[in-house]
């Protein structure tokens, strides 16, 4: 056939050009369609880490860019048409394939195309800015089928007859999932006051249950709440609170009935017009708590087939003779949502007709050899643990189980757990550690083992702490424990409102692991002793009454290898510690009360030790013999005043140190340490600080947050671990030059002297060439940030952050003064703050202004003599066009003093403005925020405007205020306290 293709095209050649790009694409075609499926999986590849991504952006005050939606929507109309031109290139016959290569070539130019529109560097999700808070945005996947049982829910919600509905069905059917798209949609609608979530899970814990639900009426603020309070007084407040508002009630998970009055929910009437909404698996239980029911149905056979194919991918009917499996295999899934995208993911990938069948038998075994649909669905899951096929993923997962129900835990906390327990082992580098530990996370994630939970955000004034948190969902907990089975033999009994241990009839002496954590243990009895001659795991964290340990509570477990006793009321730890010889890992996290460690001095093979205590004075005895240590944490322990010296020399394998507090470090001590890759403490003064950072290798030190001089503020450890940092504070700076790091990415000075007007005066930015984030605070002699007129001037084009706080002789951001200004100072900046700096009258200088098109948010404080935000120029009086770009957020508070935002004439275009606050700003006459236009020239508010917010007493300042068409933008104006 080879020998027939180099003659045939020759003819061709002859008959025509048309006819040769036939041939051309009827010979190709093949290796087309191979080129088409590759394009197609690159760009599903970036679908499915958008997705990932905006799971991990979306949540509190965050929205998915429209422009991202239509993006993915159209993402899965291209894999729809690709699938069906693949599927009508199977059926028809060869000689009529030559007219569809040109449409798979068109094809393969679309796919590529619609990739590169996927870059969205502007970010996937625009901050809806809500106050006071609604609710909480949920992450969550598509509901596929349950049209009708969504819409008999939201019938009921919209409707007056019903106030508690109860949403039942089998675990794993999708209650939650179902619920979750509900509370998303009521907070784009805004028909509640509040819309609140709240897990309850089992044991019902009501003060825990109160706290959760005050914290979700308004985020974060318990309103005096405590888990362990005072049920009757707490419900009493909880119920002033909620009566004060129209509100929807979700309850996830509700295992046990209750009383709303207890709790201290108001009772749903007509009159309030507030909903509860109940998810449990007993319909009894809900029926009792007066609900009317709506049952979650197992999707049906198409529309489990529909969402199988979604997950493992269309392609797979392609594959000969696998259609049938397939459908068997879905089939078996029972209509479970949970079973199916479980099991659809482990398959992803999987071609071979051979492993399907293999497959289909397995489940089909497993689902036969048990009773009960709670087996059934366990046995289903359990297939998903199976195919992982890989034994330290397997018990990365296994270890999940031993967290309570409904556990939310950090990434960084499922890792340390895994490598305390030697999941994780073998590699050179704690980063290469972690990194492996990131890959098994993922996987589980990727095989819905593992659910991705709404992210924890913590703001302060210079920095963030932004923390990934994942779940477990309860069904798949509960399998996880039931397939560790009895050989493996571990102890569960965690959150399970426990009071105290089991007795030794519980302590079984084959036991491996045993975990109690989340308790309300208070006390061990005196002379328990458990025969434990296996056990390699114990954890009592999150005990908090937990005061005393017996003596001989240990001496029976001597293959103890990691106890953790974090978040207890310990005050002093048994002699029979120091007897654990195998112990390898001990965490004495937040145990502020102990104040009394006995000797370490026997437990060589011990490589972490994380203790945080404001009691402890000294160092544990013996800790200088712990050669294999690698992990040390000594961070809040304040009154420990010193390391002996030549303690830290004697740990050499040192990887990860955190010392911060009371505790000062000697920069000779520490530079010893060439294994040491995260560094978090405090140097007494510059010299110490100097010698560390011209000695250490940077290298190989790659995560650090350093402090010099007298610490001003105690929340250090708050700030974004993913960033380096150096924070100075109280130190003359006239004395000695600070020497910064390299790779330095956050720069903090407080209270510092001698700044010498200027950062670039004080030489403090030469080698800081990645700098991303910069704060100051309280430095007398701080004139501007950056003097153009010095001979050094420091490079800022990878600045975000400028966060500017109590500098009072501050006039400027850049000194210009007739020099040109270079065009990449200031190109990346992205976040400005400037409070309390009562000598500044002119924010931006125009000479600025065309380097800040990457600006979206400007902060202005209590700035007493500001007058110009955008300073007017008498050489350019006709300047009257401000353009920035990305603008998102525009604060203006308590410039008593500020007279324009801009020139007179002037306008300022920002069409991604999404907020503006403006209080106390009585002498402020003009907004020149420019309104865009749409198609037909009208003016239109800007399409991303969420809310223009002013002080509760300045109406009569609003109705003065000129703006350009103002009564577009009176459905946007809200009154508080900005």
């Amino acid at each position: 056939m080879e020998l027939l293709v180099e003659p045939i095209v020759e003819l061709v050649k002859c008959l025509g050009r048309s006819t040769c790009t036939y041939l051309s694409y009827h010979l190709n075609l093949d290796e087309a369609v191979s080129d088409l499926r590759r394009e197609l999986q690159v760009l599903i590849c970036r679908k499915e880490d958008i997705n990932s991504s905006i799971h991990s952006e979306a949540g509190w005050g965050k929205e998915v860019k429209h422009e991202v939606q239509s993006w993915l929507k159209l993402v899965q109309e291209t894999n729809d048409e690709v699938q069906a031109l693949e599927e009508k290139i199977q059926r028809i016959k060869w000689y009529s394939k030559g007219h569809l290569g040109k449409l798979v070539y068109k094809k393969i130019a679309l796919v590529r195309r619609i990739y590169e529109q996927g870059s969205f560097a502007d970010g996937l999700t625009i901050t809806i800015d809500r106050s006071p808070t609604q609710g909480i945005i949920l992450p969550t996947e598509n509901v596929v089928g349950e049209n009708s049982t969504k819409e008999k829910i939201w019938e009921y919600l919209m409707g007056k007859e019903v106030g508690k509905i109860g949403v039942c069905g089998i675990g794993g059917v999708g209650k939650t999932t179902l619920m979750k798209h509900i509370n998303n949609e009521l907070l784009r609608v805004t028909d509640f006051d509040r819309v609140i979530w709240v897990t309850v899970s089992y044991p019902l814990n009501v003060s825990k249950l109160q706290v959760n639900i005050a914290c979700a009426i308004v985020l974060d603020d318990r309103h005096g709440l405590q888990e362990g309070g005072d049920k009757e007084r707490q419900a009493s407040k909880l119920m002033s609170i909620m009566e004060q508002v129209r509100y929807l009630l979700i309850l996830d998970d509700v295992w046990e009935k209750f009383s709303l009055s207890e709790v201290g929910i108001p009772e749903p009437t007509t009159q309030n017009g507030s909903k509860i909404v109940i998810t449990s698996r007993s319909i009894e239980l809900c029926q009792r708590m007066g609900c009317v029911i709506v049952k979650v149905e197992p999707l049906s056979f198409q529309e489990s087939l529909d969402l199988f194919l979604d997950k493992v991918g269309h392609h797979v009917l392609l594959v000969q003779n696998l259609e049938g499996i397939l459908k068997l295999i879905v089939k078996e899934c029972g209509g479970l949502p949970l079973a199916i995208v479980v099991i659809a993911e482990s398959m992803k990938g999987e071609d071979d007709v051979k492993v399907w069948n293999n497959a289909l038998n397995e489940l089909q075994e497993r689902v036969k050899s048990v009773n009960g649909s709670d087996e059934k669905i366990f046995e289903r899951l359990r297939f998903s643990y199976d195919r992982l096929n890989n034994l330290e993923i397997q018990s990365c997962f296994l270890y999940c189980s031993l967290f309570p129900e409904d556990y939310s835990f950090s990434r960084d906390q499922l890792i340390e757990g895994w490598i305390d327990e030697g999941l994780i082992d073998g590699l050179a580098s704690r980063k290469a550690t972690y990194e492996r530990g990131h890959a098994f996370l993922y996987r589980l994630v990727k095989n819905c083992l593992l659910e991705k939970a709404v992210d924890w955000t913590l703001k302060l004034s210079f920095m963030s702490l932004h923390v990934d948190v994942f779940k477990m969902h309860d069904v798949v907990r509960d399998m996880a424990i039931k397939s560790i089975g009895p050989k493996s033999r571990y102890m569960v009994k965690a959150g399970m409102k426990l009071t105290e241990v089991p007795d030794e009839r519980g302590w079984g002496n084959d036991l491996k692991k045993v975990s109690l954590m989340g308790n309300n243990i208070s006390k061990i009895p005196v002379g328990l002793c458990p025969k434990c001659p296996t056990l390699s795991t114990l954890i009592l964290s999150n005990n908090c009454n937990l005061s005393k340990i017996p003596e001989s509570f240990f001496e029976g477990m001597p293959e103890l290898k990691v106890l953790d006793l974090s978040l207890t009321a310990i005050e002093t730890l048994p002699n029979s510690i120091s007897n654990l010889e195998k112990l390898s890992s001990l965490s004495l996290m937040w145990c502020h009360k102990l104040r009394y460690l006995p000797s370490l001095a026997k437990l060589r093979a011990l490589k972490k030790l994380a203790l945080n205590s404001f009691e402890i004075e000294v160092v544990p005895p013996g800790m200088e013999k712990l050669s294999s240590l690698e992990y040390l944490d000594l961070s809040w322990c304040f009154n420990l005043k010193e390391i002996p010296m030549g303690m830290l020399s004697n740990l050499s394998n040192l990887q990860y140190l955190l010392v911060y507090g009371g505790l000062k470090m000697k920069g000779e001590e520490v530079a010893r340490l060439s294994k040491l890759e995260t560094f978090q403490g405090v140097f007494d003064d510059i010299q110490g600080y100097n010698y560390f950072v011209k000695f250490q290798d940077f290298q190989i030190l790659i995560d650090y947050e350093i402090e010099v001089g007298a610490s001003v503020s105690p929340m250090m450890q708050m700030i974004d671990r993913k960033k380096l940092v150096v924070k100075i504070n109280n130190c003359d700076l006239g004395e000695e030059c600070i020497v910064l790091p390299d790779n330095l990415q956050n720069l903090v000075i407080e209270e510092c002297k001698n700044m010498r007007s200027s950062l670039n005066k004080a030489a403090l930015l030469e080698k800081a060439t990645e700098l991303s984030s910069c704060g100051i605070r309280d430095c007398e002699d701080m004139e501007c940030v950056v003097d153009l007129d010095s001979s050094s001037c420091p490079v800022l084009d990878k600045l975000e952050d400028l966060h500017l706080w109590k500098l009072l002789k501050l006039s400027a951001l850049v000194r210009v003064e007739g020099v040109a200004t270079p065009l990449h100072i200031f190109s990346n900046l992205k976040r400005l703050y400037i409070w309390v700096c009562s000598g500044m009258r002119k924010l931006l200088p125009l000479e600025l202004l065309q380097t800040l098109q990457n600006l979206e948010e400007i902060d202005v404080c209590q700035c007493e003599q500001m007058e110009e935000i955008i300073a007017s120029s008498d050489s350019n009086p006709l300047l009257d066009k401000f353009t920035f770009p990305k603008l998102r957020i525009l604060i203006l508070r308590h410039l008593p003093q500020l007279k324009s935002i801009c020139s007179a004439k002037g306008v300022m275009v920002c069409d991604s403005i999404e907020t503006i606050k403006i209080d106390t700003c009585q002498k402020l006459k003009r907004i020149p925020v420019q309104l865009p236009l749409l198609d037909n020239g009208q003016p239109s508010p800007p399409p991303r405007l969420r809310g223009i917010w002013i002080g509760k007493d300045s109406n009569e300042w609003w109705e003065s205020v000129e703006w350009d068409h103002k009564n577009l933008l009176q459905p946007f104006l809200k009154y508080a306290s900005c």
